[in-house]
C-alpha cells in the first residue's frame, strides 16, 4: 500500500545533530524515520517540515534558511532514493523512476516574521505547506494552547483570539502562491477565520477528533465537518495524548487501534475524505506500538481488521492527500 504522510520533524532532528557535531543521515538512522524505514513501510510522499521554535531562535527565518539546507544536503546525497516535489506531476515521475518523493514545509509562520516577502523567499525554495502557528502567538495569530494553573491547571484550546490583520494578509497571499495552508497548532477562533477567509481546501496535517481525545490541538466535530465540505484533509497524528485520554494511573501508549478508532469517527463526521496520515514522526515521544515508519503496514491491517475497504484505506493512506495536493499545487 503506497502511503503519504503529511508531517514529520525529521529534519529538524537531523540539523540538531548536525549542529552538534554528528553525521546522521536520512537514509539511515535511530530516529522514527529514515529512507529505508519509508521504503519498507510502502511510503510514497513524505513531508518534511521545517520546525522553528521562536522562544529559543532570536533569528527565526535564518534558523529556517539553515533548516532548508540541511535537507537541500540531505536530498542531494540520497537523490538515488528520493526526489524533492513541488507538484503532482513531479511526484508521478519520481514514482515512474522508482524513487520516494519528499515535500518541503515550513511549521511556524513565525518563520516569516510577518513579511510576506520571506513568505515568498521560502516559497521560492520549495516550501508548499505552512502552518500559521506552532505553540507561542506569533505576528499571524495564536495557537491552540491556553496553560491555566490552580485548581484548573491543564491546556486548553484558544477559543476567543483569532488571526491578525497580518495572518489574514498572509492567507490570501499562500492562496495565491498556491501553498497549501495547514491550520495544525492554530487556535479554534483562527480556524474559523481560515473557513471565512479562503475559497480553497486546506489541511490540519496532524491532528485528530477531539470528541475521542480532549487535547486542545485535535478538532471539533463542527470543525471535522466543514473541513470535509471544504474538501480538506486531517493527518492522523500518532501521538498517545492526541489518541486518548489517560488517567494518571494508565501508561500512554500510542496503539493503531486507537488511530483507527479516530479515522472512522472523522468519516463518520467529514466523509472518508477528510482522513489522512500526519505521524508527527521524530516530533512525538511515548510507548508508540507502530515505532517507526517502516511499520506502517500494522496500521493498514488494523484498518481491515475493523472493517475499512480497500478503496477507503486507499484513501486514507495517500489519495486523499493526492487529490488536495492536485487541487493546489497542480
Amino acid at each position: 500500500m503506497k502511503a503519504a504522510d503529511m508531517h514529520c520533524d525529521t529534519i529538524y532532528e537531523l540539523y540538531e545533530d548536525h549542529k552538534n557535531g554528528g553525521n546522521a543521515s536520512i537514509r539511515s538512522n535511530s530516529l522514527h524515520l529514515d529512507l529505508e524505514k519509508m521504503a519498507k513501510g510502502g511510503y510514497c510522499l513524505q513531508n518534511f517540515a521545517i520546525f522553528v521554535h521562536l522562544e529559543k531562535q532570536e533569528k527565526p527565518f535564518e534558523c529556517a534558511m539553515e533548516m532548508i539546507d540541511t535537507f537541500y544536503q540531505e536530498m542531494e546525497a540520497n537523490k538515488d532514493l528520493i526526489g524533492v516535489v513541488k507538484n503532482c506531476r513531479e511526484m508521478e515521475e519520481n514514482q515512474a523512476k522508482g524513487r520516494l518523493s519528499a515535500m518541503l514545509t515550513l511549521e511556524e509562520g513565525g518563520a516569516c516574521q510577518g513579511k510576506l516577502s520571506y513568505l515568498r523567499d521560502f516559497y521560492r525554495l520549495g516550501v508548499r505547506m505552512m502552518t500559521l502557528t506552532w505553540n507561542f502567538p506569533n505576528q499571524l495569530g495564536h495557537p491552540n494552547r491556553i496553560i491555566m494553573e490552580g485548581p484548573k491547571k491543564g491546556c486548553y484550546p484558544d477559543t476567543e483570539h483569532g488571526l491578525t490583520e497580518t495572518g489574514l494578509e498572509f492567507l490570501e497571499e499562500m492562496e495565491r502562491l498556491g501553498m497549501i495552508i495547514d491550520v495544525s497548532h492554530l487556535g479554534d477562533q483562527g480556524i474559523w477565520d481560515v473557513f471565512s477567509h479562503t475559497t480553497k481546501p486546506f489541511v490540519a496535517s496532524h491532528s485528530n477528533a477531539r470528541a475521542l481525545a480532549s487535547h486542545p490541538r485535535n478538532l471539533t466535530d463542527e470543525m471535522i465537518r466543514s473541513l470535509g465540505q471544504r474538501g480538506g484533509v486531517a493527518g492522523i497524528n500518532y501521538c498517545p495524548a492526541f489518541l486518548r485520554d489517560w488517567s494518571g494511573e494508565e501508561k500512554p501508549k500510542s496503539l493503531v487501534e486507537d488511530m483507527v478508532r479516530h479515522m472512522r469517527y472523522m468519516a463518520d463526521l467529514g466523509g472518508i475524505g477528510c482522513v489522512g496520515l500526519g505521524s508527527d514522526f521524530d516530533g512525538i515521544t511515548g510507548d508508540l506500538e507502530m515505532g517507526d515508519a517502516g511499520m506502517l503496514p500494522l496500521l493498514e491491517a488494523e484498518m481491515r481488521r475493523q472493517g475499512f475497504a480497500a478503496s477507503e484505506i486507499e484513501a486514507v493512506f495517500y489519495k486523499n492527500v493526492f487529490r488536495v495536493y492536485k487541487d493546489i499545487l497542480g
